[in-house]
């Protein structure tokens, strides 16, 4: 079954019409060929944008909370209602398969429907009060926000997003990957079929140098949070440090996985396959770097790497597809290129490494799920990000030494943890310098559970009820109950 993609046309405050940047073109990885080649946005398509949002935005803050989750509700209502084809769309988008694309669509409706109930049971706070005078603490909507999604999960990105913004009383203007920019035009085309004010929502799939950064620098944008890499999210941030502007971002990972003498092996085995080879790698929470206890390390892995070769790599229509290919040529040259610098460093190869062969595979952009041992923690496999299907295997002796060497990176998102040992489960969970950890599991997540990360993994907090806050100002505000002038002033005189 197939679907229409949108229109080729970009989304403007409430308004379709053609971007005035540079082509885009929209490539399906599985076999090349092209889903749509439409023209971007440019700078003077992000002003006309944060125009209309903050002309929008005045009506939409004034709004009740109650009021602005209806639209919300109604938001997440079409979502599903098209998310046979926001699935398809995303799967051509990404080259995700569509097994995949389609539980993330479920998690984009959930979002608004969660960002929604949050907002409406949202209640401000009324402090002690140190004198005579009611002293309340309460959250304003910041006015036009921006919102920088990356190309590997765009419409689960666009909403984790876009729904706090927008239950929270901001208009919000996203700008999506060059390399995955459909999935948000599709949502846009939703969220303006669901009723949503024009000019609240924008859309701007355009170069990050020209459209991401003036949407950063204009001084009319009150926040932006991006998702992305770490370089593009470090110059973002000196932009935003000149604005005096927050910033949220969630950047890279290099997230270590540690398996204890005590774990189940089949367990870890699972949780370990699902960590860093689903979405193909392509994921900034991957357990790219493993540790694994030295009394069971010949053992694991012999069987990890058995289980790994038995993975199905295939198109991503395919329903028994487990590894997909990857979203675009250079990525795969990337990742291919880290590959053979761990072989040059000494690495070990036990599995993959390479495109795989035979005509199913000829015209798509293919790599095969990799094991590497042998390999120093200081390697350049396990410094960066590879994004990609590769895991880096190290053994180790004893629970300080892991839990320094899992801390011996720049970045700190996300941690794995295999042991039946809850209490030391606990212990190295609360050690471990990371946003998030799992015990014996992985890459399970819950709106409801703050995500982000530390170090070079990115600032802020995006889920969890705290995420409404995020896009809000605070206002302390004081009344009065004496009636009384103050002394200070020495007014009205004595005897008047």
């Amino acid at each position: 079954m197939t679907y229409d993609m949108p229109s080729g046309e970009i989304f403007v405050a409430g308004e379709w019409r053609r971007g005035q940047g540079r082509d885009i073109r929209s490539v399906f990885a599985a076999d090349g060929t092209e889903n749509l080649t439409f023209k971007g946005a440019a700078q003077s398509d992000a002003d006309d944008a944060v125009d209309g949002a903050a002309t929008a935005q005045k009506a939409w803050g004034a709004l009740k909370p109650f009021e602005r989750a209806r639209h919300l509700y109604r938001i997440a209502d079409a979502i599903e209602a098209d998310a046979s084809r926001l699935a398809y769309i995303q799967m051509r988008d990404t080259s995700k398969s569509l097994r995949e694309t389609t539980a993330l669509v479920r998690s984009a409706a959930g979002t608004f429907r969660y960002f929604a109930a949050v907002a409406e049971t949202h209640d401000e706070q009324l402090t002690s009060a140190r004198g005579e005078y009611l002293s309340l603490s309460v959250h304003e909507p910041l006015g036009v926000v921006a919102g920088i999604t990356p190309w590997n999960s765009p419409i689960a990105s666009d909403a984790q997003k876009a729904a706090p913004a927008l239950a929270a009383g901001n208009a919000i203007i996203l700008k999506p990957s060059s390399w995955a920019p459909l999935t948000s035009l599709a949502l846009a085309e939703i969220v303006e079929q669901a009723g949503l004010p024009a000019g609240l929502f924008s859309v701007l799939p355009g170069s990050g140098s020209e459209v991401g950064n003036r949407l950063v620098e204009h001084p009319d944008v009150a926040k932006v949070s991006f998702t992305g890499g770490t370089s593009t999210g470090l110059k973002l941030a000196e932009i935003a440090a000149r604005k005096l502007m927050p910033i949220s971002l969630e950047l890279g990972g290099k997230s270590p996985t540690i398996v204890f003498e005590d774990a189940d092996i089949d367990l870890a085995i699972a949780g370990i396959l699902f960590g860093v080879f689903s979405s193909t790698g392509q994921s900034c929470i991957a357990g790219s770097r493993l540790f694994v206890a030295q009394a069971i390390y010949g053992e694991f892995m012999d069987r990890l790497v058995t289980a790994t070769r038995q993975l199905r790599i295939g198109h991503p229509e395919d329903p028994r597809t487990q590894v997909a290919p990857m979203v675009h040529a250079d990525q795969r040259a990337s990742v291919a290129g880290f590959v053979e610098a761990a072989r040059e460093e000494g690495g070990r190869v036990l599995c993959g490494g390479r495109a795989p062969e035979g005509p199913h595979y000829a015209d798509g952009t293919y790599f095969e799920p990799t094991i590497i041992d042998e390999v120093s923690n200081d390697a350049l496999i396990c410094r960066e990000e590879v994004f990609g299907p590769v895991l880096a295997a190290m053994p180790f002796s004893g629970d300080d030494e892991v839990i320094a060497r899992a801390n011996d990176n720049a970045y700190g998102l996300a941690c794995g943890l295999w042991t039946r040992d809850l209490p030391r489960a606990w212990r190295v969970a609360r050690s471990v310098t990371s946003g998030t950890v799992w015990v014996n599991t992985y890459k399970q997540f819950s709106i409801s559970a703050p995500f982000g990360g530390e170090g070079m993994s990115g600032m802020g907090r995006e889920k969890g009820r705290q995420g409404l806050l995020a896009y809000m100002a605070q206002k302390s505000v004081y009344l009065d109950t004496s009636g009384a002038p103050h002394p200070w002033a020495d007014w009205p005189p004595a005897g008047e």
